[in-house]
This record gives structure tokens, sequence and C-alpha cells, in this order.
């Protein structure tokens, strides 16, 4: 669906510079790797937050939690480097492992590690905004998903469209 919605795009003559997207899984893969794509910050903190909650109760966890909000207000440098440092102090604590009633050898906290190996794997697409500075790359999706909450609310008052008449809707929603 995303890559029939770019490709659309492209048909058009529209040049795309670069994409900001929400972090759905396996979407990063699809998109072309030579355009500058940038992961929603916004949405990085979410995923972080279902993890740890915004209270977390371990120390690992408060502190993993706080460097994550730091995302939206700091370089990569500094993020990558406090990140490696939260994982030095607790590398050994995220990797505890112990064996289940089922028998089975499992990380006693998966989903502390679960935050974290999200936040390292999509670090490569975090700063995508601040290596192409040049682009002015949103670090965001807030503005387009503005957008898509206005179109959504009209479509909702002309719930009785059909498929045709609304796919012209949003031509002529986006064209305004």
């Amino acid at each position: 669906m995303y890559l029939k919605g770019i490709a659309e795009i492209v048909r058009r003559g529209i040049k795309i510079e670069a994409i900001i997207c929400d972090g759905r899984k396996g979407l990063i893969q699809l998109l072309d790797k030579d355009l500058p794509i940038q992961m929603c910050n916004f949405h990085q903190v979410a995923i972080v937050r279902r993890y740890l909650t915004k209270k977390p109760k371990m120390q690992a966890s408060k502190e993993l939690w706080e460097h994550t909000l730091l995302l939206k207000q700091t370089d990569r440098e500094s993020f990558e480097g406090g990140l490696a440092a939260w994982f030095i102090k607790w590398g050994a604590f995220l990797n505890e492992r112990k064996v289940d009633a089922n028998g089975k050898n499992r990380y006693v906290h998966r989903r502390l590690r679960s935050a974290y190996r999200s936040l390292k794997y999509n670090l490569p697409w975090l700063f995508t905004w601040y290596d192409n500075m040049h682009l002015k790359i949103p670090n965001t999706t807030n503005a387009i998903d503005g957008q898509f909450a206005e179109l959504k609310n009209k479509l909702r008052n002309h719930n009785g469209l059909s498929i045709a008449r609304k796919k012209k809707f949003i031509d002529e929603f986006f064209k305004a």
C-alpha cells in the first residue's frame, strides 16, 4: 500500500526528497535506500512508553525513559553517546536470564530490553533531519497527522460517498 502511494506521487511528477514515517514494522526496509528516511521522534517515544510506561519503577527503566525524552531536543552524537553509556551501565542487568516454569531460559527484563532494542534498531533513522539539515526535514509526522485528522473529520461528514467519490474528495482536499 505504501509503495503504491509513493509510486502514485512520483507518477504525478512530484519529486520526493525525504520520507518521514511512523516506524511501522518492515516499512523502513521497504522504502528506497537512496531517499533520506526520518523515523518520527514522537512515535519512537510512544513505542518506548508502551514498553516502560510514563512512570517506570526500576532505576534502569527510569534512566532509559529519561534519556528517550531527550530525543526531541538533542543531536545524534549526544543521544547515541547517552544510549551507549546507559547500556554500559545496565547491559548486564538487561541481559539477565532465568528459567521459567516451563523450563525455558528467558530474559528477566523483557519490556526494558524491547524498549532499548527499539531505540538501538531505529537509531539510524531518528536523526535523518539532523544529518540533512539542508532539506529541512521535520523530525515528526505531526504536520501531516494534523492534515489527516482534518481529512478524516471531513470524510466522516460525507460517509455516504462511493469509493470513486471518496478518491475524488481526497484528491481535491490535498489540492486545496
